[in-house]
């Protein structure tokens, strides 16, 4: 999906690419969230806490920080970012933006964003939760890469 949001956010026009974001992300997210919230059950299941090691102590820490940012990013940061980029869209229809292709805002819409400070101010919020939406995913793929880590490290003992 990082590389279909690449190629569509240059191929498609600003507005068109946001629908298909808004659509498409909250599956994305919940789906992340099961996945994530899976692993830690099936991890847990098969580990009982009596007998954690160290190394399994920390694996379950891992997976519950990985559920953690999941479901935190599902229910609070994409669902913000994406009612964000709706209002910013509703002022830039209002001043025949937004049907610009590329991922970058266009010269009209950074004089809207000096020009009327509402805007600027969506602008700043899409910024931040957009950053945190982005910090929460990359805690995700950081927790699933050292748990497919600990796992090819036991492959032996399979």
């Amino acid at each position: 999906s990082l590389l279909a949001g690449f190629v569509m956010g240059s191929r498609l026009p600003r507005h068109t690419y946001g629908f298909i974001q808004h659509e498409l992300f909250p599956y994305y997210f919940h789906i992340g969230s099961a996945c994530a919230f899976l692993n830690l059950t099936l991890f847990a299941m098969y580990h009982p806490s009596e007998l954690l090691s160290d190394e399994q102590t920390t694996q379950i820490f891992v997976f519950f920080v990985c559920v953690a940012a999941s479901v935190l990013n599902t229910q609070w940061f994409g669902q913000v970012t994406s009612d964000i980029v709706a209002d910013m869209h509703l002022v830039e229809r209002s001043h025949g933006l937004g049907q610009e292709v590329g991922l970058f805002a266009s010269k009209s819409c950074r004089q809207l964003r000096a020009s009327n400070p509402s805007y600027g101010q969506l602008s700043r919020q899409l910024t931040l939760y957009w950053a945190l939406s982005s910090l929460c995913n990359l805690c995700c793929i950081v927790c699933n890469g050292l748990s497919l880590y600990y796992l090819a490290a036991r492959l032996s003992a399979l």
